[in-house]
Parts: structure tokens; C-alpha cells; sequence
């Protein structure tokens, strides 16, 4: 009986040259098409859960099973074609900005559920969909980034006099818990250094005091002060 659970509910002939192909039926596509669109809202509901995402990519994460069930299926149900077809839709960049490891997750995970659906494997496109969807969540619930979290970027410009490579030790000392100097470069043609660093401060107090001595020092040159922005070549 379970063995039948997670057979292909579409009709296959194997030839003798042991090509197989799909006798596909109206009612067939109705139910792999259902059946996509349904897995997409699961999977974009899962991992709004606690991300912010933009409606735009919430939408995409919904179509995209439905999209690759669609390619898949009119190839005729050959996997191989299949995917070399969708190998030319990667040439279209799904977003113009870098997303991060849980957007390129999220979208393979689609992809996967798009490709169970159109194969005809309903019963295993749910089951997976559902259990990755539950481990999603399960996974930002755990506080695992809490640290992570309280980093933030401190950016600060100095005159060229200054040895920017020690000059704010004290006070890293003295207000921060953790600091480190992640890129250095000069602007206004070498008259001034932009310093870039990930720090945390012992208190949001603190972050206030820190700035206020830093422009007394740095001559009440340009200081800003930003949460951490974390990319997927970052997380990967």
C-alpha cells in the first residue's frame, strides 16, 4: 500500500529501446498543475516565516514549481530534455540584486518540488515539501545568528594624518566587545581614508559614546553607523 503511495500517478510506456515516455491526459496535467501551485504556496509561506522577502520574490517562489511542472511536462516527460531546457532559463537572472543562502535555498527547493509534481510523484512532492518547509522553520526558530545579530558596521573617515591602525584602539577598548577592521581605501584624492569595521558594542549606550569620541578625534569627519548586511557568499 505505500509502496503504491509514492508511484508516478502518470501513465509510462517503456519502448524497446528503453526509452520511456508519458501518455499524458488532460486530467494528468489538471492534477500535476494543482498540484505545483499548491506545494508553491507552501513553500513561499514557509520561508516568509521570520525573512523578509519582497512580494515580488514571495510570487516567484509560488509560480515556480507550476513553472518547471509546465517545461518538464511538455518535453513530454523527458528528464534529460527537461532540464537542459530549463539549463537556458538560468541565463535569465531571477532577481537584480545578490540574494542571500535562504532565497537560493528557497528556489532550488521550488525547482525540486516543480520537477516531483511534473514526473507525476504527487505523494513525494508533498511529503518533501512539507518536511523541508518544517525543517525551515524548526531552523529559524533556532537561535543560531543571535551573536551575529548585535554585529554591526562602523564606517568611519579620517584624515591622512592619522595612522588609521591603531588610532581608535582605546576606545574599541574601552566601548566594544568585539572589533575588526574589514577594508581600508582612500578618497578625495588621497586626502582622507574611509575605514570599514564589524563591531559590538557592550551596550547601545555605548554606541552612542563611541561615535561622539570618534568625531572629536577624526575632526567631525563623516561617521556612520549600520546593521550588519549579510550576503549568501557571506553565509555559504
Amino acid at each position: 500500500m505505500l509502496d503504491n503511495l509514492f508511484e508516478t500517478v502518470l501513465d509510462t510506456t517503456t519502448t524497446s529501446s528503453g526509452t520511456t515516455t508519458v501518455n499524458l491526459t488532460g486530467g494528468d496535467f489538471v492534477i500535476c498543475t494543482l498540484t505545483a501551485v499548491a506545494l508553491g504556496l507552501i513553500i513561499a509561506a514557509a520561508f516568509r516565516f521570520r525573512h523578509k522577502m519582497t512580494k515580488g520574490f514571495t510570487v516567484t517562489l509560488a509560480l515556480l514549481p507550476a513553472v518547471v511542472e509546465l517545461v518538464i511536462m511538455l518535453v513530454n516527460g523527458n528528464l534529460g530534455t527537461g532540464l537542459a531546457v530549463m539549463g537556458a532559463f538560468s541565463l535569465v537572472r531571477f532577481r537584480s540584486v545578490p540574494g542571500s543562502a535562504k532565497d537560493i535555498c528557497a528556489i532550488f527547493i521550488a525547482m525540486a518540488a516543480g520537477l516531483a509534481a511534473a514526473t507525476g510523484y504527487i505523494a513525494v512532492a508533498f511529503v518533501f515539501t512539507i518536511f523541508i518547509c518544517l525543517l525551515n522553520v524548526i531552523y529559524t526558530m533556532i537561535p543560531l545568528d543571535k551573536n551575529a545579530s548585535d554585529e554591526k558596521v562602523l564606517k568611519v573617515t579620517i584624515p591622512e594624518g592619522l595612522d588609521y591602525t591603531n588610532v581608535f584602539d582605546d576606545l574599541f577598548e574601552k566601548y566594544l566587545t568585539s572589533v575588526s577592521l574589514d577594508s581600508v581605501k582612500t578618497t578625495n584624492m588621497g586626502s582622507l581614508f574611509k575605514l570599514d569595521y564589524t563591531i559590538k558594542a557592550k551596550s547601545l549606550e555605548d554606541e552612542k559614546k563611541l561615535i561622539d569620541e570618534i568625531r572629536e578625534r577624526n575632526g567631525n569627519l563623516e561617521i556612520s553607523l549600520l546593521r550588519r548586511q549579510f550576503d549568501f557568499r557571506e553565509e555559504l
